[in-house]
């Protein structure tokens, strides 16, 4: 068996001794700061990463490193407290390895959120955006030989993100009165923020918001064919004007997303609901 193939089996076996009868349908990656929605989850069960035979293990301020399974908006999902960064070292391998346990284990859906620069100067702290599209410039996590069980060797990228999602998002948006931008995030390796110069090229090409993470596990969940919901939280305005004595603060981006995790935890479980 291939070696890839059989960490992600391995793994999985491990996850569904400890899961029993419950079956997740939903899986849900949770980025910095946003490891909050996993306490709305009903009747949980902790498994942290470092129990999962060849699991790598989350080292990213606000990422606590467990999986939480339990019910949210009537239906049982498996949600990531903390994801697995490129930048932490891992190869992508890693990084994507718990999307394609998730696939194995049974999820229909996988919903992502991350937080984000805003690029875009309409785009605010606290802000919420839809992903309509990604610009990706980390490696892409399907370079190597094809793991024919899990999808084909040229996925299509047409539609990363679910259109069907999208529209429901929208529509409980204006239902809570939330304003929620669309927009296309830009992907990097990190762990530097970007410099000013970087954030005016990101806008010129297209970008609203960039980050260091979440497309590497959005393309292995399109090889698989599982549709995609996701979401950024708008943590700091990245411009190219700023003051002399401003800095990127990793411990603000955590506390701006944890300001706005309540709202989105409730697009996510009204979606979910819906599903």
């Amino acid at each position: 068996m291939d070696p890839r193939a059989e960490r992600i089996y391995n793994a999985a076996d491990f996850l569904r001794q400890q899961l029993g009868d419950l079956k997740p349908e939903v899986g849900i990656v949770l980025g910095s700061g946003l490891g909050k929605l996993a306490e709305s989850i009903s009747n949980p069960v902790t498994v942290p990463y470092r129990t999962i035979p060849g699991f790598p293990v989350s080292t990213a301020l606000g990422h606590k490193g467990n999986f939480i399974i339990g019910e949210l908006g009537g239906k049982t999902v498996i949600a990531m407290q903390g994801r697995i960064h490129y930048y932490e070292g891992y190869p992508m391998e890693l990084v994507t390895l718990p999307i394609r346990v998730m696939k194995v284990i049974g999820i229909k859906y996988l919903f992502v959120s991350n937080a984000a620069g805003g690029v875009n100067y309409d785009y605010h702290v606290g802000d919420l955006m839809i992903i309509k599209d990604h610009i990706n410039q980390l490696p892409n996590p399907l370079i190597g030989p094809n793991m024919d069980d899990f999808g084909p060797r040229f996925p299509d990228m047409t539609r990363p993100y679910d259109g069907k999602l999208i529209a429901k998002a929208e529509e409980i948006g204006a239902e809570l009165g939330v304003k929620l931008h669309k927009g296309v995030y830009f992907a990097g390796t990190g762990p530097t923020y970007e410099t000013p110069s970087e954030y005016k090229y990101i806008r010129t090409i297209g970008g609203d918001a960039t980050g260091m993470s979440t497309v590497p596990e959005v393309i292995v969940a399109r090889h698989s064919d599982i549709p995609v919901f996701g979401m950024s939280v708008i943590t700091n305005e990245a411009h190219d004007d700023y003051a002399e004595d401003y800095e990127n603060n990793g411990d603000d981006v955590v506390k701006a997303a944890d300001a706005a995790a309540d709202t989105m935890c409730t697009i996510f479980r009204r979606i979910i609901e819906s599903l």
